[in-house]
């Protein structure tokens, strides 16, 4: 999946538990697992503002975009052209 999930990286920063931090944003701690894992299909906007209230951090610092590695093989294919030449790019 392409969006990587980083609460563990604030929670250990806060110094905080995965079911203090659930307590704290009223959400299940079976949910926050969900969401911690990556599993999550999609997640409230409502629940990020809560999640970053308590962490005092912003969207950013818990969601980052990650390629994925088939699009970054079909863009190496693309590059090198179809006769297997890269083309020179004066820079």
């Amino acid at each position: 999946m392409p969006i990587s999930v980083d609460i563990d990286v604030m929670l250990a920063r806060r110094k905080m538990s995965v079911g203090e931090l659930a307590d704290r944003v009223g959400i299940t701690p079976a949910n926050l697992a969900v969401l911690k894992n990556g599993r999550a299909k999609a997640v409230r906007f409502a629940t990020l503002a809560a999640l970053c209230e308590v962490l005092r951090c912003q969207p950013g610092d818990l969601l980052r975009w990650e390629a994925e590695e088939a699009e970054e093989s079909e863009a190496a294919a693309e590059a090198e052209g179809a006769d297997g030449v890269v083309d020179a790019v004066d820079g």
